[in-house]
């Protein structure tokens, strides 16, 4: 089975990403497959780079970079939702005069599009909100 799923809250205000994130890992280890996770609304914030939590707290920057190397996982963070948030690319952010946000390793920035196209492709969709 392929999933597209979305995450619509922040790391730190819902458990909706931890939530995917065990989904994720559970469901891949079944063999099912994950045809892209996007991040929208406040979901954006797991791929903001600079965020440091205490290194005594999950690391879910970590735990999904991991997950986008060791299984090749499509992390996706909306681009509206991401300008609204000051994560911004390097083109955008020169086009506005101002610096990049720090998008973390693993994730990229793009348009809706991308989640149409991962729902098309996908036999199941979840979204995990707050």
């Amino acid at each position: 089975m392929k999933f597209a799923i979305q995450v619509n809250a922040s790391p730190y205000q819902a458990q909706a990403g931890e939530s995917a994130y065990q989904f994720i890992k559970a469901a891949l280890a079944m063999g099912h497959a994950i045809v892209r996770v996007f991040f929208y609304y406040d979901g954006v914030y797991h791929g903001f780079g600079g965020c440091r939590p205490p290194q005594d707290e999950p690391q879910p920057l970590q735990r999904w970079a991991e997950l986008a190397d060791d299984h090749g996982v499509d992390l996706v963070l909306c681009i509206s939702a991401a300008q609204r948030r000051g994560l911004l690319t390097t083109t955008e952010a020169g086009a506005a005069g101002i610096a990049p946000g720090p998008v973390a390793p693993g994730f990229r920035i793009a348009g809706l599009g991308l989640w149409v196209e991962a729902c098309l492709q996908a036999d199941r969709v979840l979204v995990f909100r707050a």
